[in-house]
């Protein structure tokens, strides 16, 4: 794999992507591991001459985990003087290619812009790109250390996420098209870090208008059958 060109992509600009994703209890992040560093960081990249850029993020999302169509939002952007350093940067080539030049855009400055995104866990087949070994989920609690400003930019789309969690409840690819209440409960525990009154969450969910209630989940159990919701349409 040849080094990006600059008269492909625009120097001093990239992206970075939180992308979270929810087991069931855990909420998880994609991070993937550069070859033969043991370094971590977050999935990113570069934006081509002529290509916007938030397509150029969902065509990354898209070579990393296979799918389309994933909510992303724009949470802040990156821009301290010390975020990259071009040491680092050289170890990452050197170790994919076996002549790095002395001097390249990739390692001057870059401002990056943080984008999250909210995917169905099930549904992806994590894809390692030409730089890495791999590509794995790593409980949002549990992340490691990891390369640049990058445990900074998971720390502020954490913030965004639960500051503004019940406005994006529409966009939220956690779930299943059609899930129960619990479920639900079990994402906002997990985003927030923090149990809920299932009395008070089951009110303040319902009070919003945004779920719309069908048939109960039958299991053939002697408990009470649970109720699917999925979230409504109309708003």
């Amino acid at each position: 794999m040849s080094l990006p060109d600059s008269t492909q992509y625009l120097p001093h600009i990239a992206y970075d992507s939180v992308i979270f994703g929810f087991s069931g209890e855990k909420l998880k992040i994609l991070l993937m591991e550069y070859h033969n560093t043991g370094w971590f960081a977050l999935p990113g990249g570069f934006v081509k001459v002529s290509e916007p850029l938030d397509e150029a993020v969902s065509r990354g999302l898209k070579e990393r985990t296979g799918l389309d169509q994933i909510y992303l939002e724009q949470f802040h952007t990156f821009g301290s003087l010390e975020r990259v350093k071009p040491d680092v940067m050289r170890k990452i080539l050197e170790a994919q290619h076996s002549e790095v030049p002395e001097k390249h855009w990739l390692f001057e400055r870059f401002i990056s812009v943080g984008y999250y995104a909210l995917i169905d866990y099930t549904k992806v087949e994590p894809q390692p790109d030409a730089l890495s070994d791999s590509i794995d989920w790593y409980d949002v609690d549990a992340v490691p250390e990891l390369l640049f400003d990058h445990n900074f930019i998971v720390q502020k789309a954490l913030e965004h996420l639960r500051t503004h969690l019940d406005q994006k409840l529409l966009s939220v690819n956690l779930l299943p098209e059609r899930f129960t209440m619990k479920e639900l409960q079990q994402v906002y525990e997990a985003i927030l870090d923090e149990k809920q009154n299932r009395a008070n969450f089951q009110r303040k969910m319902l009070s919003l208008g945004i779920l719309e209630r069908h048939e109960k989940l039958y299991s053939g159990g002697s408990h009470k059958a649970p109720f699917l919701y999925s979230f409504n349409s109309k708003n």
